[in-house]
């Protein structure tokens, strides 16, 4: 019992975010949603089977790429108030992380699934400098 007192921590830390402030920015989703729109195009100008299976793969990684950076900037940026301030925020990054899911770009080979994508994580993108500035 004594020995479990003596280790115990003297002091707690916390933090609200994984590393310091200013690390989070919707750049890093964008580029990978750039790169799943790009694979998209290469795929439909491409016949080569192999090349496709190639594609499909780094597409799908990339997709998954997204959803993970969304995430973040979804759980660990974004507080209570900003989610107040903007109510429809938890359906964007819903509506987001769909869009580079199974169900959006990483499940279609169509360009215009990854437009969709890009055209969400430019709304996110808008709200997330607002609250930068604020």
């Amino acid at each position: 019992m004594r020995l479990a007192r003596i280790l115990a921590p003297r002091v707690t830390a916390s933090a609200h975010c994984d590393l310091p402030c200013g690390v989070y920015d919707p750049a890093q989703a964008r580029i990978e949603a750039e790169s799943v729109k790009m694979i998209c195009e290469k795929y439909q100008a491409n016949t080569d089977p192999e090349f496709r299976t190639r594609a499909i793969l780094i597409k799908e990684q990339r997709a998954d790429l997204v959803k993970h950076h969304l995430w973040v900037l979804w759980t660990d940026y974004f507080k209570p108030p900003h989610f107040e301030k903007y109510p429809h925020l938890h359906q964007l990054f819903n509506e987001a992380t769909k869009l580079a899911g199974a169900a959006g770009a990483k499940g279609a080979t169509d360009p215009a699934k990854a437009d969709e994508l890009l055209q969400k994580i430019d709304e996110i993108s808008k709200i997330f400098w607002e609250t930068k500035q604020a």
